[in-house]
Protein backbone atom coordinates (compact mmCIF):
# COMPACT_ATOMS: atom_id res chain seq x y z
CA UNK A 1 0.00 0.00 0.00
CA UNK A 2 0.79 3.64 -0.66
CA UNK A 3 -0.92 5.62 2.03
CA UNK A 4 0.01 9.17 2.21
CA UNK A 5 -1.61 12.04 4.42
CA UNK A 6 -3.92 13.37 1.99
CA UNK A 7 -7.67 13.75 2.54
CA UNK A 8 -9.39 11.06 0.11
CA UNK A 9 -11.16 12.54 -2.88
CA UNK A 10 -14.64 12.41 -2.87
CA UNK A 11 -14.37 9.55 -5.59
CA UNK A 12 -12.14 7.10 -4.41
CA UNK A 13 -14.11 7.77 -0.92
CA UNK A 14 -17.51 7.11 -2.54
CA UNK A 15 -16.13 3.83 -4.40
CA UNK A 16 -14.66 2.30 -1.02
CA UNK A 17 -17.98 3.37 0.49
CA UNK A 18 -19.70 1.17 -1.57
CA UNK A 19 -17.55 -1.87 -0.55
CA UNK A 20 -17.68 -1.21 3.02
CA UNK A 21 -21.58 -1.15 3.07
CA UNK A 22 -21.93 -4.56 1.30
CA UNK A 23 -20.06 -5.98 4.01
CA UNK A 24 -22.45 -6.85 6.24
CA UNK A 25 -26.81 -6.71 5.49
CA UNK A 26 -27.09 -3.90 7.72
CA UNK A 27 -25.03 -1.60 5.76
CA UNK A 28 -28.05 -1.20 3.47
CA UNK A 29 -29.90 0.84 5.65
CA UNK A 30 -27.34 3.93 6.01
CA UNK A 31 -28.08 7.25 4.13
CA UNK A 32 -25.49 9.33 4.09
CA UNK A 33 -28.26 12.19 3.43
CA UNK A 34 -30.84 10.84 6.05
CA UNK A 35 -28.32 10.45 8.39
CA UNK A 36 -27.06 14.15 7.95
CA UNK A 37 -30.82 15.34 9.48
CA UNK A 38 -30.74 12.80 11.41
CA UNK A 39 -28.00 13.80 13.22
CA UNK A 40 -29.09 17.77 13.00
CA UNK A 41 -32.14 16.61 15.10
CA UNK A 42 -30.51 15.30 17.83
CA UNK A 43 -30.70 18.54 20.51
CA UNK A 44 -27.47 20.01 21.56
CA UNK A 45 -27.74 19.06 25.21
CA UNK A 46 -27.15 15.31 23.97
CA UNK A 47 -24.72 15.80 21.37
CA UNK A 48 -21.22 15.18 22.37
CA UNK A 49 -19.20 18.42 21.06
CA UNK A 50 -21.72 21.06 22.54
CA UNK A 51 -21.54 19.08 26.01
CA UNK A 52 -17.47 19.46 25.67
CA UNK A 53 -17.80 23.09 24.61
CA UNK A 54 -19.72 24.14 27.36
CA UNK A 55 -17.59 22.10 30.11
CA UNK A 56 -14.55 23.83 28.55
CA UNK A 57 -16.36 27.44 28.47
CA UNK A 58 -17.17 26.44 32.14
CA UNK A 59 -13.92 25.28 33.16
CA UNK A 60 -15.78 21.83 34.52
CA UNK A 61 -14.43 18.29 34.38
CA UNK A 62 -17.17 15.37 33.11
CA UNK A 63 -17.59 11.44 33.58
CA UNK A 64 -17.98 9.25 31.36
CA UNK A 65 -18.08 5.56 32.52
CA UNK A 66 -17.65 2.42 30.12
CA UNK A 67 -20.61 -0.37 29.69
CA UNK A 68 -21.96 -2.41 26.97
CA UNK A 69 -23.90 -5.62 26.77
CA UNK A 70 -25.52 -7.65 24.42
CA UNK A 71 -29.15 -7.15 23.91
CA UNK A 72 -30.02 -3.89 23.45
CA UNK A 73 -32.92 -3.61 25.65
CA UNK A 74 -30.59 -4.33 28.59
CA UNK A 75 -27.87 -2.18 26.85
CA UNK A 76 -30.70 0.75 27.41
CA UNK A 77 -31.49 0.14 30.91
CA UNK A 78 -27.84 -0.23 31.77
CA UNK A 79 -27.05 3.46 30.47
CA UNK A 80 -30.36 4.83 31.81
CA UNK A 81 -28.97 3.35 35.48
CA UNK A 82 -25.56 4.77 34.71
CA UNK A 83 -27.01 8.09 34.24
CA UNK A 84 -29.62 8.49 36.80
CA UNK A 85 -27.94 6.32 39.51
CA UNK A 86 -24.21 7.06 38.39
CA UNK A 87 -24.93 11.17 37.71
CA UNK A 88 -22.69 10.13 34.18
CA UNK A 89 -22.32 13.37 32.22
CA UNK A 90 -21.41 11.35 29.21
CA UNK A 91 -22.63 7.58 28.20
CA UNK A 92 -20.29 4.72 26.49
CA UNK A 93 -21.71 1.99 24.22
CA UNK A 94 -18.68 -0.28 24.73
CA UNK A 95 -18.52 -2.84 21.82
CA UNK A 96 -18.10 -6.38 22.01
CA UNK A 97 -14.38 -7.77 20.81
CA UNK A 98 -16.09 -10.13 17.83
CA UNK A 99 -17.25 -6.60 16.33
CA UNK A 100 -14.10 -5.29 17.17
CA UNK A 101 -12.58 -8.18 15.03
CA UNK A 102 -15.28 -7.76 12.10
CA UNK A 103 -16.80 -10.80 13.25
CA UNK A 104 -20.74 -10.30 12.29
CA UNK A 105 -21.44 -14.30 12.25
CA UNK A 106 -20.09 -14.87 15.80
CA UNK A 107 -21.57 -11.46 17.56
CA UNK A 108 -24.82 -12.88 16.19
CA UNK A 109 -24.45 -16.41 17.66
CA UNK A 110 -24.00 -13.95 20.98
CA UNK A 111 -27.07 -12.47 20.44
CA UNK A 112 -28.91 -15.57 20.22
CA UNK A 113 -27.39 -17.33 22.94
CA UNK A 114 -27.92 -14.00 25.22
CA UNK A 115 -31.78 -14.21 24.09
CA UNK A 116 -31.47 -17.61 25.60
CA UNK A 117 -29.28 -17.46 28.33
CA UNK A 118 -31.27 -14.52 29.69
CA UNK A 119 -27.83 -12.76 30.30
CA UNK A 120 -24.95 -11.14 28.17
CA UNK A 121 -22.91 -13.48 26.12
CA UNK A 122 -21.14 -11.15 24.86
CA UNK A 123 -18.84 -8.58 25.75
CA UNK A 124 -20.04 -5.31 24.98
CA UNK A 125 -22.58 -4.13 22.45
CA UNK A 126 -22.93 -5.25 18.98
CA UNK A 127 -23.79 -2.14 16.97
CA UNK A 128 -22.86 -3.69 13.60
CA UNK A 129 -25.47 -6.81 13.88
CA UNK A 130 -28.27 -4.50 15.20
CA UNK A 131 -28.19 -1.73 12.30
CA UNK A 132 -29.25 2.18 12.87
CA UNK A 133 -32.76 1.74 13.66
CA UNK A 134 -32.06 -0.43 16.45
CA UNK A 135 -28.78 2.11 17.64
CA UNK A 136 -31.13 5.54 17.71
CA UNK A 137 -33.40 4.01 20.09
CA UNK A 138 -30.96 3.38 21.98
CA UNK A 139 -29.40 7.27 21.73
CA UNK A 140 -32.76 8.55 21.40
CA UNK A 141 -33.48 6.78 25.01
CA UNK A 142 -31.16 8.41 26.82
CA UNK A 143 -30.79 12.47 28.09
CA UNK A 144 -26.82 12.52 27.70
CA UNK A 145 -24.81 11.98 24.58
CA UNK A 146 -23.79 8.34 23.67
CA UNK A 147 -19.98 7.69 22.24
CA UNK A 148 -19.27 4.02 20.81
CA UNK A 149 -15.57 3.44 22.61
CA UNK A 150 -14.73 -0.19 20.92
CA UNK A 151 -10.76 -1.18 19.41
CA UNK A 152 -11.09 -2.14 16.24
CA UNK A 153 -8.46 -2.23 13.36
CA UNK A 154 -11.19 -1.69 10.78
CA UNK A 155 -14.02 0.33 11.94
CA UNK A 156 -15.33 1.61 8.62
CA UNK A 157 -18.53 -0.03 8.37
CA UNK A 158 -19.09 0.16 12.48
CA UNK A 159 -18.38 3.82 11.70
CA UNK A 160 -20.96 4.61 9.53
CA UNK A 161 -23.75 2.41 11.27
CA UNK A 162 -22.64 4.27 14.44
CA UNK A 163 -22.68 7.69 13.53
CA UNK A 164 -25.93 7.25 11.32
CA UNK A 165 -27.33 5.44 14.41
CA UNK A 166 -27.11 8.44 16.27
CA UNK A 167 -24.07 8.36 18.25
CA UNK A 168 -22.18 12.07 18.13
CA UNK A 169 -18.46 10.63 19.50
CA UNK A 170 -16.24 7.87 18.44
CA UNK A 171 -12.99 6.50 19.74
CA UNK A 172 -9.94 5.30 18.35
CA UNK A 173 -7.13 5.71 15.59
CA UNK A 174 -4.87 3.71 13.07
CA UNK A 175 -2.03 3.77 15.53
CA UNK A 176 -3.69 3.53 18.89
CA UNK A 177 -6.22 0.47 18.02
CA UNK A 178 -4.07 -1.16 16.60
CA UNK A 179 -0.24 -1.58 18.06
CA UNK A 180 -2.00 -1.71 21.55
CA UNK A 181 -4.55 -4.20 20.20
CA UNK A 182 -3.27 -6.59 17.65
CA UNK A 183 -0.82 -8.81 16.36
CA UNK A 184 -0.32 -8.35 12.40
CA UNK A 185 -2.35 -5.97 11.21
CA UNK A 186 0.05 -3.45 9.49
CA UNK A 187 -0.19 0.28 9.92
CA UNK A 188 -0.47 1.02 6.44
CA UNK A 189 -3.80 -0.77 6.56
CA UNK A 190 -4.70 0.72 9.66
CA UNK A 191 -4.12 3.89 8.96
CA UNK A 192 -5.97 3.77 5.71
CA UNK A 193 -8.75 2.54 7.30
CA UNK A 194 -9.14 5.28 10.16
CA UNK A 195 -8.58 7.84 6.92
CA UNK A 196 -12.24 6.39 5.96
CA UNK A 197 -13.61 7.16 9.15
CA UNK A 198 -12.24 10.39 9.46
CA UNK A 199 -13.15 11.27 6.14
CA UNK A 200 -16.61 10.58 6.64
CA UNK A 201 -16.38 11.93 9.88
CA UNK A 202 -15.13 15.29 7.74
CA UNK A 203 -17.90 14.67 5.26
CA UNK A 204 -20.82 15.40 8.28
CA UNK A 205 -18.70 17.93 9.62
CA UNK A 206 -18.66 19.32 6.05
CA UNK A 207 -22.53 18.68 6.07
CA UNK A 208 -22.94 20.84 9.39
CA UNK A 209 -22.57 17.81 11.60
CA UNK A 210 -19.69 17.87 14.03
CA UNK A 211 -18.99 14.22 15.31
CA UNK A 212 -15.79 14.39 18.28
CA UNK A 213 -13.13 12.01 17.34
CA UNK A 214 -11.22 10.84 20.51
CA UNK A 215 -7.95 8.97 19.66
CA UNK A 216 -7.23 6.49 22.32
CA UNK A 217 -4.78 7.66 24.84
CA UNK A 218 -3.73 5.28 27.27
CA UNK A 219 -2.14 2.57 24.73
CA UNK A 220 -1.31 -0.68 26.30
CA UNK A 221 -1.91 1.15 29.59
CA UNK A 222 0.90 0.28 31.84
CA UNK A 223 3.98 2.75 32.62
CA UNK A 224 3.55 4.82 29.23
CA UNK A 225 5.88 7.64 29.21
CA UNK A 226 3.70 10.61 28.59
CA UNK A 227 5.79 11.56 25.93
CA UNK A 228 5.06 8.85 23.81
CA UNK A 229 1.27 8.42 24.75
CA UNK A 230 1.21 12.33 23.57
CA UNK A 231 2.93 12.21 20.63
CA UNK A 232 0.55 9.69 19.31
CA UNK A 233 -2.15 11.60 20.22
CA UNK A 234 -0.85 14.57 17.94
CA UNK A 235 -0.25 12.08 15.60
CA UNK A 236 -3.65 11.22 15.55
CA UNK A 237 -5.54 14.43 16.02
CA UNK A 238 -3.03 15.97 12.48
CA UNK A 239 -4.55 12.48 10.65
CA UNK A 240 -8.04 13.23 11.37
CA UNK A 241 -8.22 16.38 10.74
CA UNK A 242 -6.21 16.19 7.43
CA UNK A 243 -9.67 14.63 6.08
CA UNK A 244 -11.32 17.27 7.58
CA UNK A 245 -12.52 16.03 11.62
CA UNK A 246 -13.24 19.39 13.32
CA UNK A 247 -13.88 18.22 16.91
CA UNK A 248 -11.00 16.06 18.30
CA UNK A 249 -10.79 15.20 22.30
CA UNK A 250 -7.06 13.82 22.90
CA UNK A 251 -6.38 11.42 25.85
CA UNK A 252 -3.95 10.38 28.44
CA UNK A 253 -3.71 7.30 30.85
CA UNK A 254 -3.08 8.12 34.75
CA UNK A 255 0.79 6.87 35.79
CA UNK A 256 0.00 8.04 39.28
CA UNK A 257 2.29 10.92 40.44
CA UNK A 258 0.39 13.91 40.03
CA UNK A 259 2.62 16.52 39.58
CA UNK A 260 4.05 14.71 36.52
CA UNK A 261 -0.07 13.52 35.35
CA UNK A 262 -0.96 17.29 35.92
CA UNK A 263 1.84 18.53 33.35
CA UNK A 264 1.07 15.44 30.86
CA UNK A 265 -2.38 16.69 30.23
CA UNK A 266 -0.64 20.57 30.50
CA UNK A 267 1.56 19.56 27.46
CA UNK A 268 -1.19 17.75 25.91
CA UNK A 269 -3.35 20.02 25.74
CA UNK A 270 -0.90 22.97 24.24
CA UNK A 271 0.82 20.68 21.74
CA UNK A 272 -2.10 19.34 20.15
CA UNK A 273 -3.39 23.09 19.52
CA UNK A 274 -0.19 24.11 18.59
CA UNK A 275 0.96 21.25 16.26
CA UNK A 276 -3.06 21.64 14.61
CA UNK A 277 -2.48 25.40 13.91
CA UNK A 278 0.83 24.73 12.43
CA UNK A 279 -0.53 22.72 9.98
CA UNK A 280 -3.42 24.76 8.92
CA UNK A 281 -6.11 23.15 11.45
CA UNK A 282 -6.68 26.23 14.10
CA UNK A 283 -9.97 25.99 13.86
CA UNK A 284 -10.20 22.48 15.50
CA UNK A 285 -11.85 21.81 18.79
CA UNK A 286 -9.57 20.50 21.11
CA UNK A 287 -10.66 18.95 24.51
CA UNK A 288 -8.93 16.36 26.84
CA UNK A 289 -9.38 13.25 28.59
CA UNK A 290 -8.14 11.43 31.34
CA UNK A 291 -8.37 8.07 32.25
CA UNK A 292 -8.13 6.54 35.71
CA UNK A 293 -5.94 4.19 36.30
CA UNK A 294 -5.38 1.73 33.52
CA UNK A 295 -3.60 -1.08 35.27
CA UNK A 296 -4.02 -3.64 37.82
CA UNK A 297 -6.32 -2.83 40.95
CA UNK A 298 -6.68 -4.15 44.33
CA UNK A 299 -9.06 -6.49 45.07
CA UNK A 300 -10.60 -5.16 47.78
CA UNK A 301 -13.15 -2.66 46.91
CA UNK A 302 -12.20 -0.01 49.63
CA UNK A 303 -8.63 0.24 48.16
CA UNK A 304 -10.02 0.36 44.62
CA UNK A 305 -12.34 3.20 45.54
CA UNK A 306 -8.74 4.82 46.81
CA UNK A 307 -7.52 4.25 43.11
CA UNK A 308 -10.66 5.89 41.35
CA UNK A 309 -10.55 8.30 44.12
CA UNK A 310 -7.05 9.20 43.18
CA UNK A 311 -7.69 9.57 39.57
CA UNK A 312 -10.90 11.56 40.25
CA UNK A 313 -8.72 13.90 41.89
CA UNK A 314 -5.86 14.34 39.30
CA UNK A 315 -8.35 14.83 36.38
CA UNK A 316 -9.88 17.48 38.81
CA UNK A 317 -6.09 19.51 39.50
CA UNK A 318 -5.49 18.83 35.38
CA UNK A 319 -8.93 20.63 34.34
CA UNK A 320 -9.12 17.38 31.77
CA UNK A 321 -12.60 18.15 29.73
CA UNK A 322 -13.78 14.54 31.08
CA UNK A 323 -12.29 11.70 32.51
CA UNK A 324 -13.12 7.68 31.77
CA UNK A 325 -14.06 6.44 35.22
CA UNK A 326 -13.14 3.03 36.31
CA UNK A 327 -14.97 0.64 39.28
CA UNK A 328 -14.40 -1.06 42.50
CA UNK A 329 -14.76 -4.37 40.44
CA UNK A 330 -11.83 -3.46 37.94
CA UNK A 331 -9.77 -6.74 39.56
CA UNK A 332 -12.83 -9.07 39.22
CA UNK A 333 -14.28 -9.10 36.16
CA UNK A 334 -17.35 -7.34 34.32
CA UNK A 335 -18.61 -4.96 36.77
CA UNK A 336 -22.09 -5.09 38.02
CA UNK A 337 -24.10 -2.05 37.14
CA UNK A 338 -24.42 -1.02 40.87
CA UNK A 339 -20.52 -0.91 41.04
CA UNK A 340 -20.14 1.43 37.71
CA UNK A 341 -22.68 3.10 39.24
CA UNK A 342 -20.70 3.74 42.54
CA UNK A 343 -17.41 4.46 40.88
CA UNK A 344 -18.95 7.20 39.21
CA UNK A 345 -20.06 8.80 42.04
CA UNK A 346 -17.40 8.55 44.18
CA UNK A 347 -15.65 10.55 41.06
CA UNK A 348 -18.07 12.94 40.95
CA UNK A 349 -17.52 13.85 44.32
CA UNK A 350 -13.81 14.35 44.57
CA UNK A 351 -14.10 16.42 40.93
CA UNK A 352 -17.17 18.35 42.75
CA UNK A 353 -14.87 18.96 45.55
CA UNK A 354 -11.60 20.30 43.62
CA UNK A 355 -13.75 22.25 41.18
CA UNK A 356 -12.34 25.17 41.80
CA UNK A 357 -8.60 23.78 42.50
CA UNK A 358 -6.13 23.65 39.58
CA UNK A 359 -2.23 22.93 39.67
CA UNK A 360 -1.34 23.52 35.99
CA UNK A 361 0.59 26.44 36.02
CA UNK A 362 2.27 25.52 39.47
CA UNK A 363 6.32 25.63 38.81
CA UNK A 364 6.76 22.02 39.34
CA UNK A 365 3.84 20.62 36.92
CA UNK A 366 5.71 23.71 34.65
CA UNK A 367 8.96 22.06 34.60
CA UNK A 368 7.47 18.35 34.11
CA UNK A 369 5.52 19.83 31.13
CA UNK A 370 8.54 21.50 29.81
CA UNK A 371 10.29 18.34 29.84
CA UNK A 372 7.28 16.00 28.22
CA UNK A 373 7.33 19.05 24.93
CA UNK A 374 10.87 19.02 24.31
CA UNK A 375 10.82 14.62 24.41
CA UNK A 376 7.16 15.18 22.15
CA UNK A 377 8.81 17.75 19.93
CA UNK A 378 12.12 15.69 19.33
CA UNK A 379 10.08 12.56 18.46
CA UNK A 380 7.92 14.70 16.59
CA UNK A 381 10.65 16.32 14.45
CA UNK A 382 12.35 13.23 13.55
CA UNK A 383 9.08 10.98 12.53
CA UNK A 384 8.37 14.33 9.73
CA UNK A 385 12.00 13.87 9.00
CA UNK A 386 11.58 9.63 8.28
CA UNK A 387 8.76 11.23 6.22
CA UNK A 388 10.37 13.70 4.52
CA UNK A 389 7.16 15.93 5.40
CA UNK A 390 4.55 13.08 5.12
CA UNK A 391 3.46 11.99 8.26
CA UNK A 392 1.84 9.23 7.71
CA UNK A 393 5.10 7.69 6.11
CA UNK A 394 6.87 9.02 8.83
CA UNK A 395 4.85 7.19 11.17
CA UNK A 396 5.25 3.94 9.22
CA UNK A 397 9.27 4.48 9.63
CA UNK A 398 9.04 5.56 12.86
CA UNK A 399 7.87 2.28 13.86
CA UNK A 400 9.93 0.26 11.56
CA UNK A 401 12.92 1.93 12.93
CA UNK A 402 11.91 2.25 16.80
CA UNK A 403 11.09 6.17 16.92
CA UNK A 404 8.05 5.40 17.46
CA UNK A 405 7.67 2.61 19.98
CA UNK A 406 5.11 1.65 22.88
CA UNK A 407 6.15 -0.47 25.70
CA UNK A 408 4.29 -3.48 26.40
CA UNK A 409 2.55 -3.52 22.30
CA UNK A 410 2.10 -7.07 21.28
CA UNK A 411 2.27 -5.71 17.65
CA UNK A 412 5.24 -7.41 15.62
CA UNK A 413 5.23 -3.47 13.87
CA UNK A 414 7.09 -2.11 16.97
CA UNK A 415 10.24 -2.46 18.49
CA UNK A 416 9.75 -3.08 21.92
CA UNK A 417 12.48 -1.66 22.85
CA UNK A 418 11.57 0.91 25.20
CA UNK A 419 11.38 -0.05 29.05
CA UNK A 420 9.80 2.44 31.25
CA UNK A 421 10.22 2.28 35.34
CA UNK A 422 9.13 4.69 38.28
CA UNK A 423 11.65 7.33 39.66
CA UNK A 424 11.84 7.65 43.46
CA UNK A 425 9.13 10.12 43.01
CA UNK A 426 7.03 7.43 41.50
CA UNK A 427 6.99 9.41 37.77
CA UNK A 428 7.39 7.44 34.53
CA UNK A 429 10.69 7.57 33.46
CA UNK A 430 12.52 5.99 30.79
CA UNK A 431 14.77 2.79 31.79
CA UNK A 432 16.13 2.06 27.78
CA UNK A 433 15.27 4.66 25.38
CA UNK A 434 15.83 2.14 22.59
CA UNK A 435 15.75 4.25 19.28
CA UNK A 436 13.69 7.31 20.72
CA UNK A 437 15.48 10.39 18.65
CA UNK A 438 16.12 11.80 22.43
CA UNK A 439 18.94 14.49 22.97
CA UNK A 440 21.90 13.51 25.54
CA UNK A 441 20.48 16.01 27.87
CA UNK A 442 16.75 14.07 27.88
CA UNK A 443 18.34 10.94 27.85
CA UNK A 444 20.95 11.59 30.96
CA UNK A 445 17.87 13.21 32.56
CA UNK A 446 15.95 10.24 32.65
CA UNK A 447 18.90 8.41 33.78
CA UNK A 448 19.91 10.70 36.60
CA UNK A 449 16.32 10.25 38.08
CA UNK A 450 16.28 6.27 37.79
CA UNK A 451 19.75 6.84 39.54
CA UNK A 452 18.29 8.55 42.47
CA UNK A 453 15.64 5.96 43.36
CA UNK A 454 18.20 3.50 42.94
CA UNK A 455 20.17 5.02 45.05
CA UNK A 456 17.27 5.65 47.99
CA UNK A 457 16.78 1.72 47.32
CA UNK A 458 20.22 0.80 47.75
CA UNK A 459 19.92 -1.26 44.44
CA UNK A 460 20.92 -0.94 40.86
CA UNK A 461 19.24 0.29 38.19
CA UNK A 462 17.65 -2.90 36.94
CA UNK A 463 14.43 -4.46 34.69
CA UNK A 464 13.35 -5.79 38.42
CA UNK A 465 12.29 -2.23 38.60
CA UNK A 466 9.79 -2.10 35.85
CA UNK A 467 8.10 -5.79 36.86
CA UNK A 468 7.77 -4.20 40.52
CA UNK A 469 6.48 -1.64 39.36
CA UNK A 470 3.98 -3.20 36.99
CA UNK A 471 2.37 -4.74 40.25
CA UNK A 472 2.54 -2.08 43.09
CA UNK A 473 -0.53 -0.09 42.52
CA UNK A 474 -2.86 -3.44 42.91
CA UNK A 475 -0.18 -4.19 45.94
CA UNK A 476 -1.13 -1.10 47.50
CA UNK A 477 1.83 1.13 46.41
CA UNK A 478 3.16 3.40 43.67
CA UNK A 479 6.76 2.76 43.61
CA UNK A 480 7.90 -0.58 43.55
CA UNK A 481 10.13 -0.70 46.32
CA UNK A 482 13.39 -2.98 46.54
Amino acid sequence: MNVQNVKISEGDFLKEREEVLSTWPTGARVNFEEAVEYQKSIAPSKRFDSKLRKALKDNVTLIQPRAGVALYEEHIKLLQYLETEGEADLLPSTVDSYTRLNRYKEAENGIEKSKESGRSMLNGFPIVNYGVDICRAVTSSLKNPVQVRHGTPDARLLTEISIAGGFTSYEGGGISYNIPYSKDYSLEKTIAYWQYTDRLCGMYAEAGVDINREPFGPLTGTLIPPCISNAVAIIESLLAATQGVKDITVGYGQCGNLIQDVAAIRALKKQTVEYLAKYGYSDVQVTTVFHQWMGGFPQDESKAFGVISWGAATAALAKATKVIVKTPHEAVGVPTKEANAAGLRATKQVISMLRDQDLRNIPMVEFESSIIEREVDEIMDKVFELGNGDLVRGVVAAFESGVLDIPFAPSRYNAGKVMPARDNDGAVRILETGNLPFSKEVKDFHRSKLEERAKFEKRTVSFQMVIDDVYAISKGFLVGRK
